[in-house]
């Protein structure tokens, strides 16, 4: 079961991400004015969404748009529908949004949103109606070169066909670029919804090639079987690597001889419940199991808080890949600092879907489509190039990757900030 392995108190998201700002804002001996404006959002929308349920009856939903930076380029970032959603959360995955477009130099700003419901209890109908409400509540910040929403958690293509609709209908035009994650007849991109997977796999391999490393002679698990980790680790397969084991909220599956992913994704895509359980070919394995597992690379793919210091030590992993937004919170961090395990932090790690959504923009703005080849090599060029600007700079200033990733992401706002002249009296 994909859990949270601490009863201590955990920091939220939010907090882990102003942490690792801060630390690289000492590090680059930031403006204390620039500083002060990057440590809180530029906008906030908060709004209450009601929804007429079919049985007749009235609920009103928390609704949320926080918009962190437009510095670079327009705000960017997905859409969730969770009960857990509320501003703090919001606040933290935006101001991720801004860190992780500039660690691979893509002219984004961040922003994220969200609704406070669990789609489980509404119809599909139930569900397109709160959309279209939330959407028709939040347009005057939406917008192809102003603000552009995405998939993420419990939201799909599918949903966001449906803000295309909405949005144009405001409109009066069609302005399908003001989301991306669409569907291909919408002109959503070719390779996004594998985008995210591909880019932690892509990571991987290129750490593994600096530090000279055979990937057919690497071990990993992977914590989340999901649309993110089932992709990282089939591509990690492809490329050689032994997936050991995977997890999902049912549950953890283990293998010593290494798993066979296609035969896993063709189960879990058939079972009734699309989950891991009850696969004959492997042995059951806790979450807890799995992140303590004696391999080569942890990928962490669920969600946040799942390395605390209460696990840290037990870790034995000398690669972690964060291809879930703050897997290791910031104590643990520190810890793992110390032992002298390699972390990739989740703005590179797992940055592969805003890149790809970036490319969707782009195709959206030019009304001209990539094939999937094009598509692919672009993400991997993408990718490359900011992993060794940061394994780079790591190495040059001997300072873990995760301060060289938030330290170049960080100085590129600062100075699109400077050359804006906000400080110019």
């Amino acid at each position: 079961m994909v859990s949270n392995p601490s009863t201590k108190a955990l920091p939220s998201l939010a907090s882990a991400t102003q942490h690792f700002f801060k630390e690289a804002s000492a590090h680059l001996k930031l403006d204390p004015g620039i500083t002060k404006i990057l440590e809180q959002p530029q906008r906030e929308v908060v709004v209450q969404v009601p929804l007429v349920k079919e049985d007749g009856s009235l609920e009103v939903f928390s609704g949320y748009r926080v918009q962190h930076s437009n510095a670079r380029g327009p705000f960017k970032g997905g859409i969730r529908f969770h009960p857990s959603v509320d501003l703090d959360e919001v606040r933290g995955l935006a101001a991720l949004m801004t860190w992780k477009c500039a660690a691979v130099n893509i002219p984004y700003g961040g922003a994220k949103g969200g609704i406070a419901v669990d789609p489980k209890t509404l119809t599909k109908r139930e569900l397109k109606t709160l959309t279209q409400s939330f959407i028709s509540m939040i347009m005057p910040a939406l917008g192809p070169l102003k603000d552009i929403p995405a998939p993420d958690v419990n939201t799909s293509a599918e949903t966001m066909g449906w803000i295309v609709a909405k949005a144009c209908e405001l409109a009066g035009d069609d302005v399908r670029g003001i989301v991306t994650g669409k569907p291909i007849e919408l002109g959503g991109s070719l390779g996004r919804r594998e985008a995210t997977g591909k880019g932690v796999a892509v990571t991987t391999l290129r750490l593994l090639k600096w530090l000279g490393k055979d990937p057919a002679k690497m071990r990993a698990v992977v914590q989340g079987f999901g649309n993110n980790g089932s992709y990282t680790a089939l591509y990690l397969a492809q490329a050689g690597c032994k997936i050991q084991a995977v997890s999902d909220i049912s549950g953890g599956l283990y293998k010593e001889s290494g798993l066979d992913i296609h035969a896993l994704l063709e189960y879990v895509q058939t079972s009734d419940d699309h989950l891991l359980a009850g696969y004959p070919d492997a042995t059951p394995m806790s979450n807890e199991e799995l992140l303590k597992a004696d391999v080569d690379v942890l990928i962490p793919a669920a969600l946040e808080n799942q390395i605390t210091v209460a696990n840290a030590e037990q870790i034995k992993a000398p690669i972690i890949i964060e291809a879930a937004n703050a897997p290791v919170t910031p104590e643990a961090d520190a810890i793992l600092r110390k032992r002298g395990t390699i972390v990739v932090p989740d703005i590179l790690a797992n940055a592969g879907g805003v890149v790809v959504s970036y490319f969707e923009w782009v195709q959206n703005q030019q009304g001209y489509y990539w094939d999937l080849d094009t598509v692919n090599t672009r993400l991997t060029i993408t990718m490359h190039r900011a992993f060794d600007d940061i394994y780079l700079l790591a190495n040059e200033q001997h300072i873990p990757l995760r301060t060289a990733a938030y330290a170049i992401a960080v100085q590129r706002v600062a100075r699109a900030l400077e050359q804006k002249g906000v400080l110019v009296c």
